[in-house]
């Protein structure tokens, strides 16, 4: 079998761009794989969300994190990235987190330089580390995959916000000579900042396109047209799911539930995974 880091290089090494919707539960990340995307990445807005039912911003513990991702990659055969943060903690913490997510299945591990805790890209109060504390971040991660942890490390940068994009590519591409695989620079603020980053850039870079957010949600043509290789949907799945969820609650309230808007059930039976669990029960069956 191919590894998940394996399978992720592969993907990597074709040309074009790669969507991305991300999930938050083992659910979700089925779903992604039978509507036949490639990739997924474990949201880590998302999964704070579904999870806790609480914000982006620092709340999920490393040994939550880890938890939900083993069960999203169990769930799948693609691969999947996971939203390390800030490693939790200090230098010796990030090769930890880097370890344990690739002991957990994941095939890239995200290490971002904001201050801890963290908080969602597209929100106020974000601050980043400095660059020494940042490109250590970076180090540690590199040297935990040197020694053993079969993973790719997507390095993420933060510093648009407070500095600019000028320094935010800065550290972006002294992460690319520290090792990294991906890189990621959060939250262009228009079309010509989102095709600096590509471009100036020399290893595979990430777009995050959140619907609302402060990045312009451009269609797919335009950010492989610019050179990125992957773009991320970190809420989509989640913000309509919520939606759905709303509207049949208001359903109810009304007394006009409405069956038509729900999944057929077998449907929702073989999606899940109640189909293939009775052929196979079967061969052990009497």
């Amino acid at each position: 079998m191919t590894s998940a880091p394996d399978a992720l290089r592969a993907l990597l090494a074709k040309p074009g761009l790669i969507t991305m919707p991300c999930c938050f539960d083992p659910l979700s990340a089925k779903l992604i794989e039978q509507a036949g995307f490639p990739l997924t990445f474990m949201s880590g807005f998302a999964t704070a969300a579904a999870r806790l039912g609480m914000p982006d911003t620092g709340l999920m513990s490393y040994a939550e994190v880890v938890d939900q991702g083993r069960n999203i990659c169990n769930a799948v055969s693609i691969p999947v990235i996971g939203d390390g943060d800030t490693g939790y903690g200090n230098a010796i913490n990030v090769k930890r987190t880097v370890q344990g997510f690739a002991q957990a299945g994941f095939a890239a591990v995200m290490i971002e330089d904001q201050v801890s805790p963290k908080r969602c890209g597209h929100v106020a109060g974000k601050a980043v580390v400095d660059r020494e504390e940042a490109f250590a971040r970076l180090r540690a991660a590199v040297d935990a995959r040197a020694e053993g942890a079969d993973i790719l490390i997507l390095a993420r940068t933060d510093a648009r916000h407070e500095h600019g994009l000028d320094e935010a590519i800065a550290r972006a591409a002294r992460f690319a000579e520290l090792g990294a695989d991906i890189l990621f620079v959060e939250a262009p603020r228009d079309d010509a900042e989102l095709a600096r980053v590509p471009a100036e850039l020399p290893k595979p870079c990430m777009a995050n396109i959140v619907e609302g957010g402060l990045t312009p949600a451009l269609p797919p043509a335009e950010l492989e047209a610019m050179g990125y290789r992957i773009a991320a949907y970190p809420l989509t799945l989640l913000a309509a799911s919520m939606k759905a969820m709303v509207d049949a609650l208001a359903a109810f309230q009304n007394g006009t539930p409405d069956s038509a808007a729900l999944m057929d059930f077998a449907d929702l039976k073989r999606r899940i995974g109640f189909d293939a669990y009775f052929e196979e029960e079967r061969r052990y069956g009497p």
